[in-house]
């Protein structure tokens, strides 16, 4: 893992635009227990708003969008957490227990200073390890952690 973050650091392209990342996006049916899970984990709930109307909808390429919105940031504020919840269109079902070898948005992943007190409290909000806590050679603790609706969280503890 640091070896791969070491070979790709310094990449650049000619021209590149890209200034960051800013946030990534999850629909969910159930807002409030997404964000509880992820507040759980660290997040600050930056914000919450409704979006609507013809430009959500030119946006979306859907009609008659209306979307609750909570934002969500680390405590860095270098990155975050967009969740939505549809009021309509409706919800098309995902696959809430799809292996981690399935295509499109896999886990989201997070570093941490206590991985295990981290685990115990997701686990109150309905969290369940996927796998093993396992030891990464002597720079991490890793575990794969699904929350709600299937939202799947790595969580990495920095060992030493």
């Amino acid at each position: 893992m640091r070896g791969l973050a070491r070979a790709t650091r310094g990449n650049t392209l000619e021209g590149m635009s890209l200034i960051r990342m800013d946030s990534a996006g999850i629909v969910v049916r159930d807002l409030e227990s997404a964000i509880a899970f992820f507040l759980e984990i660290g997040l600050e709930l930056e914000g919450r708003t409704t979006v609507e109307g013809p430009s959500v909808d030119r946006l979306l390429a859907l009609e008659g969008v209306r979307s609750d919105i909570a934002t969500l940031r680390t405590p860095d504020g270098h990155g975050g957490v967009e969740l939505s919840r549809f009021r309509s269109p409706a919800v098309r079902p995902g696959e809430p227990d799809a292996p981690v070898n399935t295509t499109g948005m896999g886990r989201l992943m997070f570093a941490v200073t206590d991985l295990e007190d981290v685990v115990a409290r997701l686990r109150r909000h309905g969290g369940e390890l996927l796998g093993e806590v396992v030891r990464y050679e002597d720079e991490y603790l890793l575990c794969y952690v699904r929350g709600p609706e299937g939202i799947l969280v790595a969580l990495a503890q920095p060992l030493g």
